[in-house]
Protein backbone atom coordinates (compact mmCIF):
# COMPACT_ATOMS: atom_id res chain seq x y z
CA UNK A 1 0.00 0.00 0.00
CA UNK A 2 2.65 2.48 0.96
CA UNK A 3 4.81 1.61 -2.46
CA UNK A 4 1.86 2.06 -4.33
CA UNK A 5 0.91 5.55 -2.72
CA UNK A 6 5.11 6.37 -3.02
CA UNK A 7 4.70 5.54 -6.98
CA UNK A 8 1.66 7.86 -7.32
CA UNK A 9 3.39 10.82 -5.67
CA UNK A 10 6.52 10.42 -8.43
CA UNK A 11 4.09 10.39 -11.38
CA UNK A 12 1.99 13.20 -10.21
CA UNK A 13 5.51 14.77 -9.60
CA UNK A 14 6.84 14.07 -13.16
CA UNK A 15 3.59 15.24 -14.34
CA UNK A 16 3.46 18.13 -12.46
CA UNK A 17 7.43 19.05 -13.93
CA UNK A 18 6.23 18.24 -17.54
CA UNK A 19 3.42 20.32 -17.34
CA UNK A 20 5.65 23.32 -16.19
CA UNK A 21 7.98 22.82 -19.09
CA UNK A 22 5.05 23.20 -21.69
CA UNK A 23 3.87 26.63 -19.84
CA UNK A 24 7.08 27.79 -19.84
CA UNK A 25 7.24 28.41 -23.39
CA UNK A 26 4.74 30.53 -23.42
CA UNK A 27 6.16 34.05 -21.37
CA UNK A 28 8.86 32.96 -24.03
CA UNK A 29 6.68 33.69 -27.13
CA UNK A 30 5.19 36.69 -25.18
CA UNK A 31 8.50 38.28 -24.61
CA UNK A 32 9.36 37.37 -28.95
CA UNK A 33 6.10 39.07 -30.04
CA UNK A 34 6.83 41.86 -27.38
CA UNK A 35 10.40 42.37 -28.71
CA UNK A 36 8.66 43.06 -32.65
CA UNK A 37 7.08 45.86 -31.18
CA UNK A 38 10.37 47.60 -30.80
CA UNK A 39 12.12 46.72 -33.77
CA UNK A 40 10.56 50.13 -35.66
CA UNK A 41 11.10 52.46 -32.80
CA UNK A 42 14.88 50.92 -32.56
CA UNK A 43 15.71 51.57 -35.98
CA UNK A 44 13.83 54.87 -35.95
CA UNK A 45 16.11 56.27 -33.12
CA UNK A 46 19.17 54.32 -35.42
CA UNK A 47 17.90 56.52 -38.56
CA UNK A 48 17.20 59.70 -36.23
CA UNK A 49 20.87 59.28 -35.58
CA UNK A 50 22.26 59.34 -39.21
CA UNK A 51 20.27 62.01 -40.49
CA UNK A 52 21.43 63.94 -37.65
CA UNK A 53 25.66 63.49 -38.57
CA UNK A 54 24.68 63.91 -41.84
CA UNK A 55 22.62 67.19 -41.84
CA UNK A 56 25.91 67.75 -39.09
CA UNK A 57 28.21 67.03 -42.81
CA UNK A 58 25.87 69.54 -44.45
CA UNK A 59 25.74 72.63 -41.72
CA UNK A 60 29.87 72.03 -41.63
CA UNK A 61 29.82 72.23 -45.64
CA UNK A 62 31.87 68.65 -45.85
CA UNK A 63 29.38 67.30 -48.23
CA UNK A 64 26.87 68.96 -50.54
CA UNK A 65 22.62 69.20 -50.30
CA UNK A 66 22.38 66.50 -52.77
CA UNK A 67 25.04 64.22 -51.24
CA UNK A 68 23.44 65.00 -48.30
CA UNK A 69 20.47 63.71 -49.56
CA UNK A 70 21.31 60.64 -51.58
CA UNK A 71 22.59 59.29 -47.90
CA UNK A 72 19.79 60.54 -46.11
CA UNK A 73 17.74 58.04 -48.66
CA UNK A 74 19.97 55.34 -48.84
CA UNK A 75 19.80 55.05 -44.56
CA UNK A 76 15.72 55.37 -44.99
CA UNK A 77 15.96 52.44 -46.89
CA UNK A 78 18.73 50.30 -45.14
CA UNK A 79 16.75 50.46 -42.10
CA UNK A 80 13.42 49.70 -43.66
CA UNK A 81 15.31 46.43 -44.59
CA UNK A 82 16.39 46.04 -41.13
CA UNK A 83 13.28 46.06 -40.08
CA UNK A 84 12.06 43.77 -42.39
CA UNK A 85 14.58 41.36 -41.65
CA UNK A 86 14.69 41.52 -38.14
CA UNK A 87 10.80 40.81 -37.85
CA UNK A 88 11.00 37.57 -40.12
CA UNK A 89 14.04 36.60 -37.57
CA UNK A 90 11.56 37.46 -34.79
CA UNK A 91 8.84 35.44 -36.43
CA UNK A 92 11.04 32.23 -37.54
CA UNK A 93 12.15 31.90 -33.49
CA UNK A 94 8.48 31.94 -32.67
CA UNK A 95 7.30 29.20 -34.93
CA UNK A 96 10.88 27.05 -33.51
CA UNK A 97 9.63 27.32 -29.98
CA UNK A 98 6.01 26.57 -30.86
CA UNK A 99 7.19 23.86 -33.25
CA UNK A 100 9.44 22.09 -30.48
CA UNK A 101 7.05 22.65 -27.21
CA UNK A 102 9.64 25.02 -25.29
CA UNK A 103 12.33 22.93 -25.67
CA UNK A 104 14.60 25.39 -27.18
CA UNK A 105 14.94 28.54 -25.10
CA UNK A 106 15.39 31.47 -27.33
CA UNK A 107 15.82 34.92 -26.17
CA UNK A 108 19.34 36.44 -27.96
CA UNK A 109 17.54 39.43 -30.20
CA UNK A 110 18.02 42.83 -28.20
CA UNK A 111 15.57 44.53 -26.85
CA UNK A 112 14.34 48.10 -28.01
CA UNK A 113 15.03 51.64 -26.74
CA UNK A 114 18.78 51.41 -26.41
CA UNK A 115 18.21 50.09 -22.54
CA UNK A 116 19.76 46.96 -21.42
CA UNK A 117 17.42 44.32 -20.60
CA UNK A 118 18.03 41.25 -18.11
CA UNK A 119 17.07 37.63 -19.14
CA UNK A 120 16.11 34.69 -16.77
CA UNK A 121 16.57 31.05 -17.45
CA UNK A 122 16.16 27.87 -15.80
CA UNK A 123 17.72 24.58 -17.48
CA UNK A 124 17.22 25.37 -20.97
CA UNK A 125 19.62 26.25 -24.17
CA UNK A 126 19.40 28.87 -26.72
CA UNK A 127 20.06 28.09 -30.16
CA UNK A 128 23.69 29.16 -29.81
CA UNK A 129 23.92 26.30 -27.16
CA UNK A 130 24.93 28.97 -24.20
CA UNK A 131 23.78 27.77 -21.04
CA UNK A 132 21.37 30.42 -19.31
CA UNK A 133 20.89 28.79 -15.90
CA UNK A 134 20.78 32.14 -13.92
CA UNK A 135 21.25 35.66 -15.10
CA UNK A 136 21.97 37.16 -18.20
CA UNK A 137 22.55 40.66 -18.98
CA UNK A 138 22.34 41.85 -22.61
CA UNK A 139 23.57 45.86 -23.60
CA UNK A 140 21.87 47.32 -26.41
CA UNK A 141 22.10 50.57 -26.07
CA UNK A 142 23.50 52.20 -29.44
CA UNK A 143 26.69 52.89 -29.97
CA UNK A 144 27.23 56.16 -31.21
CA UNK A 145 29.88 57.24 -33.34
CA UNK A 146 31.71 60.22 -33.27
CA UNK A 147 32.07 61.79 -36.65
CA UNK A 148 34.96 63.64 -36.28
CA UNK A 149 37.49 63.08 -33.37
CA UNK A 150 40.07 66.22 -33.10
CA UNK A 151 41.82 65.43 -30.11
CA UNK A 152 43.47 61.72 -29.73
CA UNK A 153 46.24 60.24 -26.98
CA UNK A 154 48.81 57.59 -26.48
CA UNK A 155 51.18 56.64 -24.67
CA UNK A 156 55.51 58.17 -25.04
CA UNK A 157 58.41 56.34 -24.87
CA UNK A 158 61.81 57.78 -25.75
CA UNK A 159 64.91 56.56 -24.61
CA UNK A 160 68.92 57.98 -25.81
CA UNK A 161 72.32 59.19 -25.27
CA UNK A 162 72.39 61.90 -22.46
CA UNK A 163 75.47 64.62 -21.48
CA UNK A 164 76.02 68.08 -20.53
CA UNK A 165 76.95 71.30 -22.66
CA UNK A 166 79.24 72.98 -20.14
CA UNK A 167 79.77 77.19 -20.49
CA UNK A 168 82.95 77.58 -22.97
CA UNK A 169 83.88 73.79 -23.40
CA UNK A 170 82.95 71.82 -26.16
CA UNK A 171 81.15 68.38 -25.64
CA UNK A 172 84.39 66.42 -27.25
CA UNK A 173 85.38 67.44 -23.73
CA UNK A 174 82.91 66.93 -21.38
CA UNK A 175 83.92 64.83 -18.27
CA UNK A 176 80.95 62.64 -18.88
CA UNK A 177 81.01 59.54 -20.72
CA UNK A 178 79.31 59.29 -24.07
CA UNK A 179 78.20 56.27 -23.82
CA UNK A 180 77.46 55.80 -20.44
CA UNK A 181 75.68 58.88 -19.84
CA UNK A 182 71.58 57.66 -21.13
CA UNK A 183 68.37 59.21 -20.31
CA UNK A 184 64.59 57.96 -20.53
CA UNK A 185 61.14 59.55 -20.51
CA UNK A 186 57.45 58.00 -20.25
CA UNK A 187 54.81 60.03 -20.73
CA UNK A 188 51.44 60.04 -22.13
CA UNK A 189 50.21 62.64 -24.83
CA UNK A 190 47.02 64.92 -26.67
CA UNK A 191 47.13 65.18 -29.84
CA UNK A 192 44.88 68.03 -30.60
CA UNK A 193 43.78 68.99 -34.64
CA UNK A 194 44.55 73.07 -34.67
CA UNK A 195 42.61 73.83 -37.91
CA UNK A 196 39.01 72.17 -37.64
CA UNK A 197 39.15 70.71 -42.08
CA UNK A 198 43.20 70.45 -42.01
CA UNK A 199 45.32 68.15 -40.02
CA UNK A 200 48.59 69.44 -41.37
CA UNK A 201 49.13 71.28 -37.82
CA UNK A 202 48.57 69.67 -34.35
CA UNK A 203 49.09 70.66 -31.01
CA UNK A 204 50.48 68.10 -28.78
CA UNK A 205 50.78 68.22 -24.97
CA UNK A 206 50.27 66.25 -21.79
CA UNK A 207 53.18 64.80 -19.14
CA UNK A 208 56.52 63.13 -18.59
CA UNK A 209 58.82 61.62 -16.31
CA UNK A 210 62.58 61.76 -17.05
CA UNK A 211 65.32 60.46 -15.97
CA UNK A 212 68.72 61.87 -17.28
CA UNK A 213 72.05 60.26 -15.78
CA UNK A 214 75.35 61.11 -16.39
CA UNK A 215 78.65 58.76 -15.64
CA UNK A 216 81.94 60.85 -14.55
CA UNK A 217 85.38 59.83 -17.02
CA UNK A 218 87.69 58.17 -14.96
CA UNK A 219 87.27 57.49 -10.95
CA UNK A 220 85.45 60.51 -10.12
CA UNK A 221 81.93 60.83 -8.28
CA UNK A 222 80.01 64.00 -7.38
CA UNK A 223 80.47 65.78 -3.75
CA UNK A 224 78.92 68.99 -2.61
CA UNK A 225 82.14 71.75 -1.81
CA UNK A 226 80.75 74.42 0.13
CA UNK A 227 77.70 74.84 -1.89
CA UNK A 228 79.51 73.85 -5.51
CA UNK A 229 78.77 70.86 -7.10
CA UNK A 230 82.00 69.04 -8.48
CA UNK A 231 83.93 66.42 -9.30
CA UNK A 232 86.63 64.94 -7.49
CA UNK A 233 88.67 61.72 -7.53
CA UNK A 234 87.13 58.55 -5.51
CA UNK A 235 89.24 56.88 -2.50
CA UNK A 236 88.66 53.51 -3.73
CA UNK A 237 88.86 51.90 -7.56
CA UNK A 238 85.22 52.59 -8.56
CA UNK A 239 83.49 50.05 -11.03
CA UNK A 240 80.28 52.41 -11.00
CA UNK A 241 79.58 55.76 -10.93
CA UNK A 242 76.38 57.67 -12.19
CA UNK A 243 74.31 60.75 -11.09
CA UNK A 244 71.10 60.53 -11.90
CA UNK A 245 67.83 63.33 -12.07
CA UNK A 246 64.05 62.58 -11.80
CA UNK A 247 61.98 65.26 -13.61
CA UNK A 248 58.27 65.35 -14.03
CA UNK A 249 57.54 67.78 -16.83
CA UNK A 250 54.59 69.05 -19.13
CA UNK A 251 55.95 69.02 -22.75
CA UNK A 252 53.93 71.40 -25.49
CA UNK A 253 54.91 71.08 -29.18
CA UNK A 254 53.72 72.23 -32.25
CA UNK A 255 53.69 68.91 -34.76
CA UNK A 256 53.49 69.59 -38.96
CA UNK A 257 53.26 67.27 -41.32
CA UNK A 258 50.77 65.32 -43.91
CA UNK A 259 48.13 62.76 -42.82
CA UNK A 260 46.15 60.36 -44.28
CA UNK A 261 41.97 61.02 -44.38
CA UNK A 262 39.85 58.12 -44.27
CA UNK A 263 36.28 59.33 -44.81
CA UNK A 264 33.15 57.04 -44.18
CA UNK A 265 29.41 57.97 -43.88
CA UNK A 266 29.65 57.76 -40.41
CA UNK A 267 33.15 59.20 -39.75
CA UNK A 268 36.02 61.34 -40.45
CA UNK A 269 39.54 60.30 -39.25
CA UNK A 270 43.20 61.58 -40.05
CA UNK A 271 46.06 58.87 -39.75
CA UNK A 272 50.20 59.98 -39.99
CA UNK A 273 51.10 56.14 -40.30
CA UNK A 274 53.94 56.24 -42.07
CA UNK A 275 53.88 60.04 -42.48
CA UNK A 276 56.76 62.56 -42.10
CA UNK A 277 56.24 64.49 -38.65
CA UNK A 278 58.16 67.73 -37.29
CA UNK A 279 57.49 68.63 -33.63
CA UNK A 280 59.16 71.71 -32.24
CA UNK A 281 58.14 73.26 -28.57
CA UNK A 282 59.47 72.84 -25.16
CA UNK A 283 58.57 71.77 -21.36
CA UNK A 284 58.60 72.89 -17.89
CA UNK A 285 58.15 71.10 -14.34
CA UNK A 286 59.55 70.00 -11.12
CA UNK A 287 62.92 68.06 -10.14
CA UNK A 288 61.84 64.89 -8.45
CA UNK A 289 64.96 64.00 -6.80
CA UNK A 290 68.67 63.54 -7.57
CA UNK A 291 70.35 60.48 -6.66
CA UNK A 292 73.91 58.98 -6.89
CA UNK A 293 75.30 55.43 -7.21
CA UNK A 294 78.41 54.28 -6.50
CA UNK A 295 80.05 50.74 -7.12
CA UNK A 296 83.39 49.99 -5.59
CA UNK A 297 85.16 47.25 -3.66
CA UNK A 298 86.87 47.47 0.23
CA UNK A 299 89.14 44.72 1.06
CA UNK A 300 87.68 42.36 -1.31
CA UNK A 301 84.43 43.18 -0.62
CA UNK A 302 81.18 44.62 -3.12
CA UNK A 303 79.91 47.60 -1.74
CA UNK A 304 77.04 49.94 -3.40
CA UNK A 305 76.04 53.43 -1.67
CA UNK A 306 73.42 55.38 -3.09
CA UNK A 307 72.97 58.78 -1.94
CA UNK A 308 69.96 61.20 -2.10
CA UNK A 309 70.75 64.54 -2.00
CA UNK A 310 70.12 67.52 -4.00
CA UNK A 311 73.43 68.52 -5.16
CA UNK A 312 72.47 72.06 -5.80
CA UNK A 313 69.87 70.60 -8.27
CA UNK A 314 66.95 73.16 -9.08
CA UNK A 315 63.42 72.74 -7.97
CA UNK A 316 62.12 73.79 -11.45
CA UNK A 317 63.16 72.77 -14.80
CA UNK A 318 62.38 73.81 -18.56
CA UNK A 319 63.89 73.29 -21.53
CA UNK A 320 63.43 73.41 -25.40
CA UNK A 321 62.84 69.84 -27.22
CA UNK A 322 62.35 69.33 -30.96
CA UNK A 323 61.73 65.67 -33.12
CA UNK A 324 61.52 64.78 -36.40
CA UNK A 325 60.95 61.16 -38.43
CA UNK A 326 58.43 59.27 -40.29
CA UNK A 327 55.08 57.25 -38.41
CA UNK A 328 55.27 56.57 -34.69
CA UNK A 329 59.46 57.06 -34.83
CA UNK A 330 61.57 59.79 -34.24
CA UNK A 331 64.81 61.26 -33.25
CA UNK A 332 64.52 63.44 -30.69
CA UNK A 333 66.16 65.94 -29.58
CA UNK A 334 65.85 68.06 -25.92
CA UNK A 335 67.97 71.06 -23.90
CA UNK A 336 67.48 72.07 -20.72
CA UNK A 337 67.70 75.52 -20.19
CA UNK A 338 67.52 75.50 -16.62
CA UNK A 339 71.54 74.18 -15.27
CA UNK A 340 72.11 71.43 -13.76
CA UNK A 341 73.63 72.42 -10.73
CA UNK A 342 72.14 75.95 -8.97
CA UNK A 343 75.25 78.76 -8.19
CA UNK A 344 77.81 77.24 -10.66
CA UNK A 345 80.76 78.65 -10.94
CA UNK A 346 80.85 77.18 -14.64
CA UNK A 347 76.91 76.24 -16.09
CA UNK A 348 76.36 73.08 -17.15
CA UNK A 349 73.07 72.07 -19.36
CA UNK A 350 71.90 68.79 -19.60
CA UNK A 351 71.18 67.97 -23.57
CA UNK A 352 69.56 64.86 -24.52
CA UNK A 353 69.23 62.84 -28.28
CA UNK A 354 67.69 59.71 -28.50
CA UNK A 355 64.70 58.00 -30.15
CA UNK A 356 61.00 58.92 -29.27
CA UNK A 357 58.09 56.25 -29.42
CA UNK A 358 54.28 57.49 -30.07
CA UNK A 359 52.58 54.17 -29.19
Amino acid sequence: MNKSIYVIGLLMVFSTLNLNAQEDSIPMIKSLKFQKEYVATQEKEALKNEIESINNRLKNKQITESEAQSLKEAAAKKRALNIENRNAIIDNKIALLERNDGEMLMISEKDSLGASRIVLGMGHKDLDNDYIFGVKVQDNRPKKVKYDDRTTSALIIAVGLNNALIENQSLDDSPYKVGGSRFFELGWEWQTRVFKNSNFLRLNYGLSFQFNGLKPEGNQYFVNNNGQTELQEFDYELKKSKLRMDNLVFPVHFEFGPSKVKKTEQSIRYSTHKKFRFGIGGYGGFNLGTRQKLKYKIDGENVKDKIKRDYNSPNFIYGLSTYAGFGDTTIYLKYDLNPIFKDALVEQHNISLGLRFHL
